[in-house]
């Protein structure tokens, strides 16, 4: 015995006109879905947090801070 497809045998559809079209206020067959969700996602927001924008300027502040240190002990071991 072979497992059926989820979309219906075209034959055996009403609604359908010859070939496989749909006439005017006829809507065709569902099929299985397999993807999609039952409700609206929430939006995303596009701001970032306040968490990463200081994240971020840390970084930037202790990268400028070891360059700085690295070239004040080059100058002042001579250079």
């Amino acid at each position: 015995m072979t497992a059926q497809g989820p979309d219906p045998d075209p034959r055996d559809t009403p609604g359908l006109e010859e070939g496989g079209g749909v006439p005017p206020g006829e809507t065709p067959p569902d099929s299985a879905q397999t993807s999609g969700t039952t409700h609206r996602e929430p939006r995303q927001s596009k701001a970032m947090s306040v968490a990463w924008v200081v994240t971020i300027v840390l970084a930037v502040v202790l990268v400028a801070g070891f360059f700085l240190a690295y070239l004040i002990v080059y100058l002042v071991n001579g250079g």
